[in-house]
């Protein structure tokens, strides 16, 4: 079973910048974010390849996240840049344990962080 640990959430107003880690302690494929909102369902916010470190992203991002993986050590990164309120989330780490196609839907991962609070101020 591989664990992954999430760091780096926090309070940060509004325009402000992030950098969310998150460190498997075995071997990985596909990882992703995810955020969860209170009353809101979990949703998708990026991604990147096993095979290639192709990123994919949710629409909103708008191009003001960056996802990024450093294999060496294991971590995964989320830059986020020009937060806004509506950013405010449980950002969750996600990962899967084959080499399958990327996906954008949580169904797809296997494990999973504790998550990590990001709070964005207006």
């Amino acid at each position: 079973q591989v664990q992954l640990v999430e760091s780096g959430g926090g309070l940060v107003q509004a325009g402000g910048s992030l950098r969310l880690s998150c460190v498997a302690s075995g071997r990985t494929y596909a990882m992703a974010w995810f955020r969860q909102a209170p009353g809101k369902e979990r949703e998708f916010v990026a991604a990147i390849s096993w095979s290639d470190d192709y990123p994919y992203y949710a629409d909103f991002v708008k191009g003001r996240f960056t996802i990024s993986r450093d294999g060496a050590e294991s971590t995964t990164y989320l830059q986020m840049s020009s937060l806004e309120p509506e950013d405010t989330a449980v950002y969750y780490c996600a990962a899967c344990k084959l080499p399958v196609p990327t996906s954008q839907s949580h169904w797809d991962y296997d494990y999973w962080g504790q998550g990590t609070q990001v709070t964005v101020s207006s």
